[in-house]
């Protein structure tokens, strides 16, 4: 079905099962992300499979389905994707398929423990958490005993910023149009120069970003984050926000101040604002990023592969990760990688349509 046509008790069964699952509780598998990625889509090609038995619901699966294949809800701004089922409860994902009328299904952050899609795993990689049960100066002193000087290189850098800038000045829940604004035209001028895909291009994926930044959800939404030094814009970040975690998600910084790390004084900020807030966790995402490795304490395996119905797509499918397969093995360097990035880049592409 359409998220849109979930009924109130559907969405709650939904919600509970998240809340009974471990590392199922990020906002991006909530059926308010199935929603919200409708709504932005203007209802193309999003779906839900409902997996139900003896009449009760059991498992759901959101999707961007289209004629052939289907990747996750939200394609390429989507972080985590796959099934949110009943603790126990044994899903066939061929099964999926054919409900969905597709041939194969295409992921690339299932989580591990994914009984029905981890089999399907062709590589890994992972996700950098931060978790915070018990505040954050338990946590910083976890970092410096792992032997981790970033918090207090930061210290450091915010006193500098200080004497030679002004005192820094930190908001959570802002509803500045103009800090959000100006988020997106750091984002897109660092896409333009580090040559990477402008995702908000689609049209739809700017829509998304505004309809958080309106949204007000117990539970769920984005949530802007800025950073001043004085009343000058430092750093600011736009959060997808779940229940108990803080999903790390659009961040920037003005060029002028990159000496002092303002992005990572700003996520410190967060960090010790969650201390009065009724998140203990805040997910950095996957990437393999040095601030990402210092800064988290906990990570969470994700797997990619593919699931198909006999048929020509999922042949094709096969075939491409034969050929990555073994351009990795051969170990050429860079070139042994181009597969792989040729792989992602097709994929991102189909996300955003």
């Amino acid at each position: 079905m359409r998220p849109m046509e979930l009924t109130p008790a559907l969405q709650t069964r939904w919600l509970e099962f998240q809340r009974l699952s471990e590392g199922r509780d990020t906002p991006f598998l909530s059926p308010c992300w199935a929603r919200s990625v409708e709504a932005a889509k203007g209802g193309r090609g999003v779906r839900v499979a409902v997996v139900s038995e003896a009449g009760e619901p059991r498992a759901f699966m959101p999707v961007s389905a289209g004629k052939i294949t289907a990747i996750a809800a939200g394609g390429a701004m989507c972080d985590y994707e796959g099934l949110v089922a009943e603790p126990g409860f044994v899903v066939d994902p061929q099964a999926l398929l054919r409900a969905l009328g597709v041939s194969r299904y295409d992921f690339s952050h299932a989580l591990e423990n994914d009984a029905a899609l981890a089999p399907y795993g062709r590589g890994e990689h992972v996700s950098w958490l931060i978790d915070m049960p018990d505040g954050y100066e338990v946590y910083a002193a976890g970092r410096r005993a792992a032997g981790v000087s970033a918090l207090k290189d930061l210290d450091r850098k915010r006193r500098k910023a200080a004497r030679e800038v002004a005192e820094p000045q930190f908001t959570a829940w802002s509803t500045s149009r103009t800090h959000f604004d100006r988020l997106f035209e750091l984002k897109r001028e660092q896409y333009r120069l580090t040559g990477q895909t402008d995702v908000f291009e689609a049209g739809w994926t700017m829509r998304l970003m505004d309809d958080l930044f309106a949204l007000k959800l117990p539970g769920y939404g984005g949530t802007l984050f800025t950073l001043h030094f004085g009343d000058r814009l430092a750093a600011v970040q736009f959060h997808l926000m779940g229940e108990r975690v803080i999903h790390a998600w659009m961040i920037a910084h003005e060029p002028a101040f990159e000496r002092y790390s303002p992005g990572l004084l700003l996520f410190q900020d967060i960090l010790r604002w969650m201390d009065d807030a009724p998140y203990t966790r805040l997910d950095l995402g996957y990437g393999d990023y040095r601030f990402k490795r210092e800064l988290s304490n906990a990570q969470t395996r994700l797997t990619y592969g593919f699931v198909g119905l006999p048929s020509a797509a999922t042949l094709m499918r096969e075939a491409a990760y034969a050929l990555r397969q073994t351009a990795e093995q051969l170990r050429l360097g860079g070139v042994s990688e181009l597969p792989g990035k040729a792989m992602r880049r097709i994929d991102l592409i189909r996300g955003l349509r």
